[in-house]
């Protein structure tokens, strides 16, 4: 397994991948597409694309799978995730995603979710749900950061502050997870809408 890369944050901002899922209906079952957005700071420098199972247990693995795959693998020095699951309950395993790339992740989201509300989807409505809510408490509570919280493997709160301000042109959001966003959500309907 390799280890997480040095987190000098001159070497983290270089390149970033954000990973959004794509707009899926309520009672969709199967797979969901999931586009990530490689960026140099905030400019676009390529676009990754994988699916994952709606509610399913490999989004690790095909995060993984997509940035290994890629010509950005070598020049990948940070994820981005806007929450902790895709495609509804597939969780990521952030812990092993960093540890199996090598690089620090970022989990970010605009306001701190109802973990009650969260445990009581898992265990009563989502297969493997236990599981799932076990690794989601392993990683501990998302912690505030401006006006985001996050969650951070290889990363120190300076680090992340430093990422998301080299990462963001407007708003809130990181540039490749909005960009990841309007992506997905345009291949997927055929024109983007909503906010990330």
């Amino acid at each position: 397994m390799a280890s997480i890369r040095s987190t000098n944050a001159r070497r983290v901002l270089s390149n970033v991948v954000g990973f959004d899922d794509s707009p899926f209906a309520l009672d969709h079952r199967g797979d969901v597409r999931v586009v990530g957005a490689v960026c140099a700071r905030t400019r676009l420098d390529g676009v990754l694309a994988t699916s994952v199972r709606r509610d399913g247990s490999n989004a690790t693995d095909r995060l993984i799978e997509v940035v290994r795959a890629s010509r950005f693998s070598d020049h990948i020095r940070a994820v981005l995730l806007q929450g902790i699951a895709l495609a509804g309950f597939n969780v990521v395993d952030i812990g092993r995603l960093a540890e199996e790339l090598g690089v620090p992740v970022l989990v970010v989201v605009r306001k701190q979710p109802r973990m009650q509300m969260v445990r009581d989807a898992l265990l009563d409505r989502t297969p493997g749900g236990a599981e799932k809510w076990k690794l989601i408490e392993s990683l501990g509570p998302l912690e505030p950061l401006g006006s985001l919280w996050v969650q951070r493997i290889g990363l120190t709160p300076k680090e992340a502050a430093e990422l998301l301000a080299a990462t963001t042109s407007h708003g809130n959001i990181p540039e490749p997870l909005r960009l990841a966003h309007i992506i997905a959500g345009g291949v997927e309907r055929g024109a983007s809408r909503g906010r990330p």
